[in-house]
């Protein structure tokens, strides 16, 4: 069964059909990210030598539209900061733009809350 999950974006939000599971699929691999994040960020702050790259979270689904979300932890100073490129797209539409991570992050907790 799926129900609709609103992401925010930087300006304006988009809504589509989306599955629990997915959204569960999605929050393990943001949880990877956030982890990868934080490497990065504790490296930066310890100052010791080149830190070793992580890699990026590239997600996709695909159901009623195509969803991919990006994200390179390697230029980020931090999760707080870090922002994840959105494609989503059909037969008929494309929207490429980015968004907030602490902010997909809340709109995924709140979607599997209405669960």
């Amino acid at each position: 069964m799926s129900s609709q999950l609103r992401l925010n974006l930087v300006e304006g939000s988009v809504s589509f059909n989306f599955s629990p599971e997915a959204a569960k699929a999605l929050q393990a691999a943001i949880a990877t990210l956030m982890d990868s994040l934080r490497a990065t960020a504790s490296h930066a702050t310890s100052g010791a030598g080149k830190p070793n790259p992580q890699k990026p979270m590239e997600y996709q689904y695909t159901g009623d539209v195509f969803l991919e979300i990006f994200c390179n932890p390697n230029i980020w100073s931090s999760p707080f900061a870090a922002k994840v490129l959105i494609t989503l797209r059909d037969e008929r539409i494309r929207l490429s733009t980015e968004a907030e991570l602490t902010r997909l992050i809340e709109d995924i907790n709140q979607y599997l809350e209405q669960q």
